[in-house]
């Protein structure tokens, strides 16, 4: 624990996240002062603003201290300024719709459980990017993260349509919001389509452009991590994603590509598997025009 002559006028965060004792960082009074200003930002997910819900479960699994602390520094470097209400969740992870002084935003914010993550590591372990680094839980959190956002910009530099990442820290992912001012856009499982196999054409060409330009797999590529949005699909959650090299990177590829295929076979459209992946692995892919935030 660092000793309180050795603060500066604002607590340092990162010696903050290392302190050892649970509880003693929160009676220290410039850290009180600090999370009144984090209080005063959450005031939706609080249930307090004119977001009328709240579900204190929510709060209390996903903001923990580390998560506050984290959060608490991106609004310091103007990263975020309110976050808002739930706009999706999953095992890993809660999506917020939150905002800026640019716009509305998304700000993805994994989960720090140790149960969350097993399993996870394969998609990890075997990506040369993040060869060496430690494999303590916490630590693994934060390489998922800094996975995510470079594949977000590796996929908009070759023009796919992915949120574009603003920001990231810790455990939390800032990125573009895909919708309207009035909720986030739907995901592709929710939503009736005029031409399904349209649509199944233009995700294959996306697995190809992924495949064959970015060199990597999506590793969870279906109709939940789609989103439908002005007419066109957007990709979402490419954490898991891996670089073709990758020991297992086929069998990834095998596994999207089929579940693209279950999913137009539920449209009433029955398409080959075999046939599919071929496409994907062979068919010339057009050249796309980079978007913002692409590197």
């Amino acid at each position: 624990m660092p000793r309180e002559e050795d603060w500066d006028e604002e607590p340092d965060i990162d010696s903050l996240l290392r302190a050892e004792k649970k509880h003693e960082w929160i009676s220290d009074p410039r850290f009180k002062r600090m999370f009144t200003d984090i209080e005063d930002a959450l005031q939706g997910v609080m249930g307090k603003g004119k977001y009328e819900w709240v579900d204190r479960r929510v709060f209390d699994q996903v903001f923990d201290r580390s998560t506050l602390l984290a959060l608490h520094k991106l609004m310091q470097q103007d990263n975020i300024e309110t976050i808002d209400y739930p706009i999706a969740r999953g095992k890993e992870a809660h999506v917020f719709r939150a905002t800026s002084k640019q716009g509305p935003l998304a700000v993805k914010i994994f989960h720090t459980t140790n149960a969350v993550f097993k399993g996870l590591a394969k998609y990890i372990d075997g990506d040369p990017r993040f060869s060496g680094l430690s494999r303590r839980h916490r630590e693994l959190v934060n390489i998922w993260v800094r996975k995510e956002f470079r594949n977000l910009k590796r996929m908009r530099k070759h023009g796919l349509r992915v949120p574009e990442p603003k920001s990231s820290l810790k455990n939390v992912l800032v990125m573009e919001f895909i919708g309207t001012e009035e909720a986030a856009s739907p995901r592709l499982k929710d939503i009736e389509l005029e031409d399904p196999m349209g649509v199944f054409e233009d995700l294959l060409e996306i697995a190809a452009i992924i495949w064959q330009t970015c060199n990597l797999v999506h590793a969870d590529f279906s109709e939940y991590n789609v989103l439908w949005h002005d007419g066109q699909p957007w990709v979402i959650d490419v954490g898991q994603s891996v670089i073709t090299r990758h020991p297992n990177a086929k069998e990834f590829l095998v596994r999207d590509v089929t579940r693209l295929t279950e999913w137009i076979g539920r449209q009433g459209h029955e398409v080959s598997v075999a046939e599919s992946l071929v496409r994907v692995l062979d068919d010339p892919v057009p050249e796309l025009a980079p978007l913002t935030g692409g590197d």
